[in-house]
Protein backbone atom coordinates (compact mmCIF):
# COMPACT_ATOMS: atom_id res chain seq x y z
CA UNK A 1 0.00 0.00 0.00
CA UNK A 2 1.56 3.07 -1.53
CA UNK A 3 0.71 6.71 -1.97
CA UNK A 4 3.11 7.45 -4.67
CA UNK A 5 1.98 6.10 -8.13
CA UNK A 6 5.52 5.87 -9.14
CA UNK A 7 6.92 4.06 -6.40
CA UNK A 8 3.14 1.64 -6.45
CA UNK A 9 4.31 0.83 -10.46
CA UNK A 10 7.84 0.11 -9.82
CA UNK A 11 7.74 -1.80 -7.14
CA UNK A 12 4.83 -3.74 -7.86
CA UNK A 13 6.99 -4.70 -11.79
CA UNK A 14 9.84 -5.37 -9.89
CA UNK A 15 8.25 -7.61 -7.21
CA UNK A 16 6.55 -9.79 -10.13
CA UNK A 17 9.54 -9.82 -12.01
CA UNK A 18 10.68 -11.87 -8.52
CA UNK A 19 7.65 -14.21 -9.30
CA UNK A 20 4.85 -12.53 -7.25
CA UNK A 21 1.38 -11.55 -7.81
CA UNK A 22 0.78 -8.07 -6.54
CA UNK A 23 -2.15 -6.23 -5.61
CA UNK A 24 -1.63 -2.62 -5.09
CA UNK A 25 -3.51 0.13 -3.10
CA UNK A 26 -3.60 4.09 -3.13
CA UNK A 27 -5.03 4.92 0.27
CA UNK A 28 -5.74 2.76 3.59
CA UNK A 29 -9.75 2.32 2.51
CA UNK A 30 -9.01 0.62 -0.89
CA UNK A 31 -6.26 -1.36 0.82
CA UNK A 32 -9.14 -2.61 3.14
CA UNK A 33 -11.46 -3.65 0.17
CA UNK A 34 -8.52 -4.98 -2.11
CA UNK A 35 -7.01 -7.15 1.32
CA UNK A 36 -11.09 -8.48 1.95
CA UNK A 37 -11.52 -8.99 -2.00
CA UNK A 38 -7.91 -10.82 -2.23
CA UNK A 39 -7.05 -12.29 1.09
CA UNK A 40 -2.92 -12.00 0.44
CA UNK A 41 -0.21 -13.95 1.91
CA UNK A 42 1.67 -10.70 2.89
CA UNK A 43 1.18 -7.12 3.34
CA UNK A 44 3.27 -4.04 2.66
CA UNK A 45 2.09 -1.06 4.37
CA UNK A 46 3.95 2.72 3.89
CA UNK A 47 3.56 4.47 7.16
CA UNK A 48 2.72 7.63 5.30
CA UNK A 49 -1.27 7.16 3.51
CA UNK A 50 -3.46 9.64 3.13
CA UNK A 51 -6.46 9.10 4.94
CA UNK A 52 -6.56 6.75 7.09
CA UNK A 53 -2.13 6.68 7.72
CA UNK A 54 -0.27 3.44 7.67
CA UNK A 55 -0.35 2.91 11.69
CA UNK A 56 -3.79 3.08 11.71
CA UNK A 57 -4.21 0.70 8.36
CA UNK A 58 -1.91 -2.18 10.26
CA UNK A 59 -4.06 -1.96 13.33
CA UNK A 60 -7.21 -2.28 11.45
CA UNK A 61 -5.95 -5.20 9.85
CA UNK A 62 -4.48 -6.85 12.78
CA UNK A 63 -7.98 -6.97 14.78
CA UNK A 64 -9.05 -9.35 11.88
CA UNK A 65 -5.92 -11.00 10.08
CA UNK A 66 -2.60 -12.66 11.74
CA UNK A 67 -1.14 -12.34 7.99
CA UNK A 68 2.10 -10.93 8.09
CA UNK A 69 2.90 -7.12 7.73
CA UNK A 70 5.88 -5.51 6.36
CA UNK A 71 5.94 -1.93 7.47
CA UNK A 72 7.83 0.35 4.72
CA UNK A 73 9.37 4.10 6.65
CA UNK A 74 10.99 6.76 4.74
CA UNK A 75 13.83 6.96 6.64
CA UNK A 76 15.32 4.76 10.14
CA UNK A 77 13.52 6.72 12.99
CA UNK A 78 13.18 5.23 15.95
CA UNK A 79 9.47 6.60 16.78
CA UNK A 80 8.17 5.20 13.45
CA UNK A 81 9.75 1.99 13.63
CA UNK A 82 8.98 1.34 17.05
CA UNK A 83 5.19 2.30 16.43
CA UNK A 84 4.90 0.42 13.33
CA UNK A 85 5.64 -2.81 15.17
CA UNK A 86 3.30 -1.46 18.34
CA UNK A 87 0.66 -1.42 15.74
CA UNK A 88 0.90 -4.80 14.41
CA UNK A 89 3.79 -5.33 12.10
CA UNK A 90 6.23 -8.66 11.89
CA UNK A 91 8.79 -6.74 10.48
CA UNK A 92 10.08 -3.39 8.65
CA UNK A 93 11.93 -1.97 5.64
CA UNK A 94 13.59 1.49 5.11
CA UNK A 95 13.48 3.69 2.01
CA UNK A 96 15.45 3.29 -0.37
CA UNK A 97 15.13 -0.85 -0.72
CA UNK A 98 16.51 -3.06 -3.55
CA UNK A 99 13.84 -5.05 -4.81
CA UNK A 100 15.54 -8.22 -3.89
CA UNK A 101 15.96 -7.09 -0.14
CA UNK A 102 11.92 -6.83 -0.35
CA UNK A 103 11.41 -10.19 -1.90
CA UNK A 104 14.06 -11.87 0.39
CA UNK A 105 12.11 -10.37 3.60
CA UNK A 106 8.88 -11.98 2.22
CA UNK A 107 10.20 -15.11 1.53
CA UNK A 108 11.25 -14.95 5.28
CA UNK A 109 8.74 -14.33 6.43
CA UNK A 110 6.48 -16.54 4.43
CA UNK A 111 8.93 -19.60 5.48
CA UNK A 112 8.32 -18.70 9.42
CA UNK A 113 4.72 -18.45 9.09
CA UNK A 114 4.58 -21.96 7.39
CA UNK A 115 4.00 -24.39 10.51
CA UNK A 116 6.72 -26.55 11.47
CA UNK A 117 6.32 -30.64 11.92
CA UNK A 118 3.80 -31.56 14.35
CA UNK A 119 5.28 -32.33 17.88
CA UNK A 120 1.70 -33.48 19.25
CA UNK A 121 2.94 -32.07 22.64
CA UNK A 122 1.33 -29.99 24.92
CA UNK A 123 3.86 -27.41 26.71
CA UNK A 124 2.55 -25.85 30.05
CA UNK A 125 3.70 -22.78 32.19
CA UNK A 126 1.44 -22.59 35.31
CA UNK A 127 -1.75 -21.54 33.64
CA UNK A 128 -0.42 -20.81 30.32
CA UNK A 129 -0.37 -24.03 27.73
CA UNK A 130 0.73 -24.10 24.32
CA UNK A 131 -0.02 -26.43 21.95
CA UNK A 132 2.85 -25.96 18.64
CA UNK A 133 1.02 -28.34 16.11
CA UNK A 134 -2.48 -26.62 16.71
CA UNK A 135 -1.42 -23.02 16.66
CA UNK A 136 -2.74 -22.88 19.99
CA UNK A 137 -2.68 -21.08 22.91
CA UNK A 138 -4.52 -20.92 26.36
CA UNK A 139 -4.17 -18.88 29.22
CA UNK A 140 -6.72 -20.23 32.49
CA UNK A 141 -8.15 -22.09 29.75
CA UNK A 142 -9.10 -19.19 27.44
CA UNK A 143 -7.95 -19.12 24.06
CA UNK A 144 -5.21 -16.42 23.25
CA UNK A 145 -4.82 -14.78 19.77
CA UNK A 146 -1.39 -14.48 18.60
CA UNK A 147 -0.04 -13.05 15.42
CA UNK A 148 2.22 -16.00 13.54
CA UNK A 149 5.36 -14.03 14.39
CA UNK A 150 4.24 -14.36 18.43
CA UNK A 151 3.77 -17.55 18.61
CA UNK A 152 6.69 -18.66 16.63
CA UNK A 153 8.53 -16.33 19.31
CA UNK A 154 6.62 -18.06 22.17
CA UNK A 155 6.90 -21.59 20.89
CA UNK A 156 10.84 -21.18 20.41
CA UNK A 157 10.80 -20.15 24.07
CA UNK A 158 8.73 -22.70 24.92
CA UNK A 159 10.24 -25.36 23.73
CA UNK A 160 13.60 -24.45 25.02
CA UNK A 161 12.49 -23.82 28.89
CA UNK A 162 14.75 -22.12 31.18
CA UNK A 163 17.20 -21.55 28.59
CA UNK A 164 17.88 -17.74 28.15
CA UNK A 165 17.93 -16.37 24.51
CA UNK A 166 20.09 -13.91 23.05
CA UNK A 167 18.25 -10.82 20.87
CA UNK A 168 20.50 -12.34 17.91
CA UNK A 169 19.53 -15.85 18.98
CA UNK A 170 16.10 -14.48 18.60
CA UNK A 171 16.39 -12.79 15.27
CA UNK A 172 17.95 -16.37 13.80
CA UNK A 173 15.57 -18.36 15.22
CA UNK A 174 11.93 -16.77 14.86
CA UNK A 175 12.97 -14.00 11.98
CA UNK A 176 15.58 -16.65 9.90
CA UNK A 177 17.02 -13.55 8.33
CA UNK A 178 20.25 -11.18 8.72
CA UNK A 179 18.49 -7.96 10.39
CA UNK A 180 22.38 -6.73 11.41
CA UNK A 181 21.44 -7.19 14.76
CA UNK A 182 18.59 -4.80 15.25
CA UNK A 183 16.89 -5.91 18.53
CA UNK A 184 13.86 -3.95 18.59
CA UNK A 185 12.12 -6.28 16.80
CA UNK A 186 12.66 -8.79 19.55
CA UNK A 187 12.19 -6.28 21.82
CA UNK A 188 8.72 -4.82 21.01
CA UNK A 189 7.32 -8.35 20.34
CA UNK A 190 8.43 -9.16 23.29
CA UNK A 191 6.50 -6.58 25.10
CA UNK A 192 3.47 -7.75 22.22
CA UNK A 193 3.46 -10.91 23.45
CA UNK A 194 3.36 -10.07 27.49
CA UNK A 195 -0.22 -8.01 26.85
CA UNK A 196 -1.35 -11.57 25.89
CA UNK A 197 0.23 -14.13 28.00
CA UNK A 198 0.61 -12.50 30.89
CA UNK A 199 -1.80 -11.35 33.28
CA UNK A 200 0.25 -8.43 34.73
CA UNK A 201 2.11 -7.82 31.78
CA UNK A 202 4.08 -4.97 33.70
CA UNK A 203 5.77 -7.39 36.10
CA UNK A 204 5.61 -10.55 33.99
CA UNK A 205 5.54 -13.87 35.55
CA UNK A 206 6.24 -16.43 32.11
CA UNK A 207 8.50 -14.10 29.69
CA UNK A 208 11.09 -12.87 31.50
CA UNK A 209 14.13 -10.59 30.79
CA UNK A 210 17.27 -11.37 32.12
CA UNK A 211 19.35 -8.44 32.16
CA UNK A 212 22.32 -7.92 30.10
CA UNK A 213 21.30 -11.60 28.24
CA UNK A 214 18.07 -11.67 27.27
CA UNK A 215 14.69 -13.68 27.57
CA UNK A 216 13.75 -16.76 28.57
CA UNK A 217 10.31 -18.44 29.59
CA UNK A 218 9.57 -20.12 33.42
CA UNK A 219 6.55 -21.43 34.41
Amino acid sequence: MEDDERIRAAVKLALEDEGWSVEVAASGEEAIEAFHRVNPDVVLIDIMLPGMDGFELCRTLRRHSAVPIIMVTARNDTHDVVAGLEAGADDYLTKPFAPKELSARIRALLRRVRPASPTHARLVFGELEIVPDEGKVTRAGAELHLTKTEFRLLCELAQNPGRVFSREALLDKVWGYDYFGDGRLVDVHVRRLRTKVESDPANPRHVVTVRGLGYRLQS
